[in-house]
C-alpha cells in the first residue's frame, strides 16, 4: 500500500499523464484570473440596484465568506495536491455516495462558467452596430448570436488543447491586464468623478438587511469572488503543490477582494445624481447595459469606455479559458474516482485530458440554449458553487480528527472553529440566493444523481475494478442536508413562502449547518477507509508500463 504521505503529494506521473510545470505566479494566475472576470462589469452596478450604497456592506461580507472558504481549501490543497481536488476531498473523508455528489457539484459550476462568460462578452459588445443583433430585447441569444457564442467555445477549447503550459502563458498575460484596466477605471473615474453625497442622498441602505444579504448572492457579488479553488484544480500540475498552493489561493482572494470594494465605492460615488433620483432600484443611464462603459461615456471619459468595451472581451474571455481547463480536471477526478468512464482520464502527447475538453464544449453549447442572461444566471452558478465548496469544510473537520499526523504544508489557525464557520456561512450564501434559484438547483442535482448513479449502476453491474464503493452509512446525513437546505429556503423570506422572518431564518440556518457538520464528522469513513480511497487514487493514476 501507497502511504497517505506520499498519496498527498502525488497525482500523475508525467509518462501518460498530467504534468507538473506550473509554478506559483501560474496557480495565483489561474485564479486571479477566474475571479476577475465578467463579475466585474456588472457587479457593482446590480448589487447597488439591490441593496444601494450599502452594497459596500455586502462586497465585505461576501469577501469574508470567501476567505473562511479560502483558508479551509488552501490547507486542503497542500494536503493533497490532485487533480480536480474540489471533486476529491469529500470522496476522501465519506466515501462514494458523497463524492460522487459533490463531484457533480464542483462540475456542474465549472461547465456553467464559460458559457456566462460568453453571454457576457457578447452583452457588451452590443454597444457595436455590428453586434446589436446577437441577442433578443430579453438578451436571449439570436440564431447568429449562438453561432458566435459556438465559436468562442471553440476557441476556448483550442487553446486548452495546447496544453496547461500555454494556458498558464496564455492566463499569465490577459490576467496582468485584467488587472490593469479595473484599476485604472478606479484610479481615473475617482479622480475625475466622486460625490460623497451619493453614499446619503437617497438612503445608504434603502432596502434594509435585506437587500444587504441578498445582495451577496444574487448580484453577482459572491459569483464575482469565485475562482480561488482554481489554483486547486490545477494541483496536479503544479511543481511545487505543498508550498504554492496555499499563497496561490490566500493571494488571489486578497487581490480580488480589494479589486471589488474599490469598484463599488467608485462606481457609487462617480454616478450623476439624475440616474438613481427615482431611488437605487431605479437605477438607469444611456449604456447601462454595459455599466461601467456606460459610465466612462456618461461622465466624459469616452476614451475610458473604448478600453472598458474592449476588456470586456478580454475579462471574460480569459475566466472562460480557465474554467473549461477546469471542467476537464474535475470530469478527469469524478473518472479517477470511478463516477465517470475512464474515457475522461485519457490524455494526449501534451498531458491534456482531451475528452473532458470535448465535453466541456458541448456542455457549453447546450448552455447557450436555455440560458436567458447574464443576470439571471448569476444566482444559479453562485449556489452551485458554494455548494460544491460546502464539501471541504466537511473533510476538513474529518481530517483534522482521523489524519492528524498528515503532513499540513499550511496549518490552518484556529481551523476547528473556523471550518464549521465556513459551513454555516456557505449555506447561508445558498440560501440568500433565494428558492426561485434554489428549486432550480435542485433539479439539476437529481439529473446529476441520474447520470452518476446509473454509470455507478453500470460498473456494478459489470463488476468493473474501478466501480465506486457507495458508502451509504458515511453519507447518511447528505439527503437530510439537501432536503433540509430545500425546505427552509421554500419557507424563508428570500422568494419563500415567507414563514422564517429575517433574522430568525438565519438563527435556523446555523444551527442546522452545525448539526449536519458534527453529524457528518461522527459517520464519516474510517480513517483506514480514508487512506486506501486516498491510495487509490496514486495507484490507478500511476503509468502503464
Amino acid at each position: 500500500m501507497v502511504s497517505v504521505e506520499k498519496a498527498a503529494t502525488e497525482d500523475i506521473t508525467p509518462s501518460g499523464g498530467l504534468r507538473r510545470n506550473v509554478g506559483l505566479i501560474g496557480l495565483m494566475w489561474a485564479s486571479v484570473g477566474s475571479i476577475i472576470g465578467s463579475g466585474w462589469l456588472y457587479g457593482a452596478h446590480d448589487a447597488v440596484m439591490q441593496a444601494g450604497p450599502s452594497a459596500i456592506i455586502s462586497w465585505v461580507i461576501g469577501a469574508v465568506a470567501i476567505v473562511l472558504l479560502a483558508l479551509v481549501h488552501a490547507e486542503l490543497g497542500g494536503m493533497f495536491p490532485v487533480a480536480g481536488g474540489t471533486a476529491r476531498y469529500p470522496h476522501y473523508a465519506f466515501g462514494g455516495l458523497a463524492g460522487m455528489s459533490f463531484g457533480w457539484f464542483s462540475w456542474l459550476q465549472a461547465a456553467t462558467v464559460a458559457p456566462i462568460e460568453v453571454e457576457a462578452m457578447i452583452g457588451y459588445a452590443g454597444h457595436w452596430s455590428w453586434a446589436r443583433h446577437f441577442q433578443h430585447a430579453d438578451k436571449t441569444l439570436t440564431t447568429s448570436g449562438l453561432l458566435v457564442a459556438i465559436v468562442l467555445m471553440a476557441v476556448f477549447v483550442g487553446v486548452n488543447f495546447f496544453g496547461v503550459r500555454a494556458l498558464a502563458h496564455t492566463n499569465s498575460a490577459a490576467t496582468w491586464w485584467k488587472i490593469a484596466v479595473p484599476l485604472g477605471a478606479i484610479f481615473v473615474v475617482a479622480a475625475t468623478n466622486f460625490h460623497p453625497a451619493n453614499f446619503h442622498s437617497e438612503g445608504f441602505a434603502p432596502f434594509g438587511a435585506k437587500g444587504v444579504l441578498a445582495a451577496i448572492s444574487t448580484s453577482g457579488i459572491i459569483f464575482a469572488l469565485l475562482g480561488f479553488e482554481q489554483a486547486i484544480q490545477l494541483a496536479g500540475e503544479s511543481r511545487n503543490p505543498k508550498r504554492d498552493l496555499p499563497r496561490a489561493t490566500l493571494g488571489s482572494v486578497a487581490i480580488g477582494a480589494v479589486i471589488y470594494v474599490l469598484l463599488q465605492v467608485v462606481f457609487i460615488a462617480a454616478l450623476p445624481h439624475s440616474s438613481f433620483a427615482h431611488g437605487w432600484g431605479h437605477l438607469h443611464y444611456t449604456g447601462d447595459d454595459g455599466p461601467w462603459a456606460g459610465l466612462a461615456t456618461l461622465v466624459g471619459l469616452g476614451w475610458l469606455a473604448w478600453i472598458l468595451y474592449l476588456d470586456a472581451i478580454i475579462s471574460p474571455g480569459g475566466t472562460g479559458l480557465i474554467y473549461t481547463t477546469a471542467t476537464s480536471r474535475v470530469s478527469y477526478g469524478l473518472a479517477k474516482n470511478g463516477y465517470a468512464p475512464k474515457l475522461f482520464t485519457k490524455t494526449d502527447a501534451r498531458g491534456v485530458p482531451w475528452f473532458g475538453l470535448i465535453m466541456s464544449f458541448v456542455t457549453g453549447v447546450i448552455c447557450f440554449l436555455p440560458f436567458p442572461s447574464w443576470h439571471k444566471l448569476v444566482g444559479f452558478i453562485t449556489s452551485a458553487s458554494v455548494l460544491m465548496y460546502a464539501g471541504a469544510p466537511l473533510a476538513y473537520g474529518v481530517f483534522a480528527d482521523k489524519l492528524p499526523r498528515l503532513e499540513r504544508p499550511y496549518r490552518l489557525p484556529g481551523g476547528k472553529v473556523i471550518s464549521p464557520l465556513s459551513f454555516v456561512v456557505a449555506n447561508l450564501i445558498i440560501y440568500w440566493a433565494g428558492w426561485d434559484t434554489l428549486w432550480r438547483l435542485g433539479l439539476a442535482i437529481v439529473l446529476g444523481y441520474l447520470l452518476l448513479g446509473g454509470y455507478a449502476y453500470y460498473a456494478h453491474s459489470r463488476n468493473l475494478p474501478d466501480a465506486p464503493r457507495l458508502d451509504f452509512r458515511a453519507a447518511q446525513w447528505l439527503p437530510v442536508y439537501l432536503l433540509g437546505m430545500g425546505l427552509i429556503s421554500w419557507q424563508g423570506g428570500f422568494g419563500g413562502q415567507g414563514n422564517l422572518p429575517l433574522w430568525w431564518d438565519i438563527a435556523v440556518i446555523a444551527v442546522f449547518s452545525v448539526v449536519i457538520y458534527y453529524w457528518a464528522k461522527a459517520t464519516s469513513s474510517s480513517a483506514a477507509d480514508i487512506e486506501r480511497s486516498i491510495d487509490e487514487v496514486v495507484v490507478t493514476d500511476a503509468p502503464a508500463h
